[in-house]
């Protein structure tokens, strides 16, 4: 069975009053990931339902090296340097392999 992507799960538990600022940490994260990076394909800020503290990132790269060229990007390190402020804990983020859909987007 072919791996088709390299997919990132990382959830937040934001602090009361810290939602505003954390989502637009997350939107800048998230839409510079999508245009500056070729190797992300998919890059979700979802807040779950009934989980009002809750934000869950869900990425999809090509490759893990696709992912690991993110961890060096500048809008990654603007997230990392205020996000602490922002949560009361980062849960373990969680690594998979997306098997369908095959293919990718444009």
């Amino acid at each position: 069975m072919a791996v088709q992507s390299f997919v990132v799960i990382a959830e937040f538990q934001v602090k009361p009053g810290m939602m505003t600022a954390f989502l637009d940490a997350a939107r800048d994260d998230a839409s510079h990931s999508l245009a500056d990076e070729p190797g992300c394909r998919q890059f979700d800020v979802i807040c779950p339902k009934g989980s009002d503290d809750t934000v869950v990132f869900y990425e999809v790269y090509d490759s893990r090296a696709a992912f690991d060229a993110h961890l060096e990007t500048p809008h990654l390190a603007r997230f990392r340097e205020v996000f602490p402020s922002l949560i009361v804990e980062e849960r373990p983020v969680r690594f998979a392999d997306r098997l369908h859909p095959t293919g990718h987007r444009s």
